[in-house]
């Protein structure tokens, strides 16, 4: 059995501390829940989308102590933390998933397809990162994308390949007309592709030009609808999953319909 809270935060850009002060909030509140494992949003630790402050140095260095910290305190045996930041190895930033675990960093996984249209400029800032395999996470092999990776089938292809049995997309998706839909359509086909469950989590509020309206769900690996979250407000669902067979499996749990 495994336990996931589907954390939907309104991250600040440029207030790290504050960001992970949301993130300990969430966390205890899932620890009270008995939760294993809390998904949150897309680079939630610097806010998104952080455009060229992610090229200083000095912010860098904040969101990686931030981390740190974030990381050592789940050596209480609480429940681990999978959140976005960035990522700095080799000389090049990165847009990252981080697994928080047993008072360390457990995993880091990066964004290998940056989009570059429309509202978004993430070829600019971010290097992009090799094709994933699953994190290994208390008997579960987990599949992390990380936002537009799971809008083509490459990643999704990789990872059920190499043997992941969940599917994990932290997103800051911005809202546009019938965007809900879409990201349902898209992460129905992934679905579909690798017969694999899928969590979707994005975040609210609203940077510059961009708003964000949550709207984070569940899938089933038969593209069934177990959990959705609430639209343009905070909001956390605790999902309950067990292994029927070979496969994972979500209880139906809070399922919000979108405005």
């Amino acid at each position: 059995k495994l336990t996931i809270a589907l954390a939907q935060l309104n991250p600040t850009v440029g207030d790290i501390d504050g960001n992970a002060d949301l993130l300990r909030a969430a966390r205890a509140e899932a620890a009270a829940a008995g939760c294993d494992l809390i998904v949150t949003s897309e680079l939630v630790i610097p806010g998104y989308p952080p455009e060229d402050l992610v090229f200083r140095p000095s912010f860098q260095e904040a969101c990686d102590a931030a981390v740190q910290k974030l990381a050592a305190e789940t050596a209480d045996g609480g429940p681990a933390l999978l959140v976005g930041s960035l990522w700095v190895e080799d000389g090049k930033v990165y847009n990252a998933a981080l697994l928080l675990d047993e008072g360390k960093i457990a995993a880091v996984r990066l964004k290998h397809d940056l989009p570059n249209y429309g509202v978004f400029d993430e070829k600019r800032v971010f290097a992009a990162g090799p094709l994933p395999g699953p994190i290994n996470f208390r008997d579960v092999r987990l599949g992390v994308l990380v936002c537009e990776d799971m809008w083509t089938g490459d990643v999704t292809e990789c990872l059920e390949e190499s043997g992941a049995e969940i599917l994990v997309v932290i997103n800051g998706s911005p809202f546009e007309d019938e965007k809900q839909d879409q990201r349902l359509n898209l992460a129905v086909a992934r679905v579909t592709e690798s017969s694999l469950p899928l969590v979707y989590v994005n975040q609210v509020g609203g940077q510059d030009e961009l708003v964000f309206d949550g709207g984070s769900f569940a899938l089933n690996g038969d593209s069934s609808l177990s959990a959705q979250t609430a639209s343009w407000r905070e909001d956390m669902v605790t999902t309950q999953w067990r292994r029927d067979g070979g496969n994972w499996v979500c209880d139906v749990s809070d399922r919000n319909a979108p405005p």
